[in-house]
């Protein structure tokens, strides 16, 4: 039987993003986490320290809150359909995180810090609108989970996000080898890594008359990275299950 047109196009982007999960950190990698050392070491500990219990006490709420999880799984569409609503939300995201992003940026320091959990509460809820649209029911712990790796491969270093990308390979046999108690999870590397990697983009955004344009834009790029991966993320469970289905997959 021939691979659908569609499905051979998406397999071919999956391939291509599987390789850019799997490459080695470059001399741009080292000099970026360089320069991101260097600006956490300006900012004031009780700024980071803000920062870093908002996104642990955020995602926690969100792992467990119901009004995350409203969204009903949408089953027996095509591949196809289902991607052209998944690219509908996220460009409601990616614009809703732009429009976000330049009305705090636009006032300062203190909304600058605001711009924080509201971006990470935008990037939280399109992942499981995402998960949802997918066929994928959101209210079963690990799937909560699968989503926390999909926020890491985004906002990771190129050796972490390895290192992530190689947990979710198979994820239906790897799911039953994590631990059910939340508090196993390794927050410490997780606040870190995307301290470090939204830090580097965003810091611009707390500069007065330029903060506007830059929240938004950036903004704007996070979402649409964030939707990117996540849709490969799941277009290989995807793959995985056309295999044990006995699908044609080449």
């Amino acid at each position: 039987m021939l691979q659908p047109v569609y499905e051979e196009q998406v397999l071919h982007e999956l391939r291509s993003w599987q390789k850019q999960m799997l490459r080695k950190p470059t001399l741009a990698n080292w000099l970026a986490k360089r320069a991101q050392q260097k600006i956490n070491a300006i900012i004031p500990e009780k700024v980071h320290q803000v920062i870093t219990a908002t996104i642990k006490q955020m995602i926690r709420a969100v792992l467990f809150g119901a009004e995350f999880t409203t969204r009903t799984p949408t089953y027996n569409y095509s591949l196809e359909l289902q991607e052209v609503i998944i690219k509908e939300r996220i460009e409601f995201y990616k614009k809703t995180a732009a429009a976000e992003g330049g009305i705090t940026g636009a006032g300062g320091i203190l909304l600058g810090l605001a711009d924080f959990p509201l971006l990470l509460s935008l990037k939280l809820k399109m992942l499981y609108d995402i998960a949802a649209l997918y066929g994928h029911n959101i209210s079963h712990y690990k799937e909560r989970l699968y989503l926390l790796y999909i926020f890491q491969l985004a906002f990771s270093s190129q050796e972490q996000r390895t290192y992530i990308y190689q947990q979710i390979i198979n994820w239906e046999e790897q799911k039953h080898l994590l631990p059910d108690d939340i508090h196993q999870f390794d927050w410490r590397t997780f606040q870190q890594e995307y301290r470090d990697y939204i830090d580097l983009a965003k810091m611009a955004q707390l500069i007065p008359i330029i903060g506007a344009p830059v929240g938004a834009v950036v903004n704007y790029r996070l979402l649409d990275k964030l939707g990117r991966f996540a849709m490969n993320a799941y277009r290989m469970r995807w793959q995985e299950q056309k295999k044990r289905v006995g699908g044609n997959i080449v």
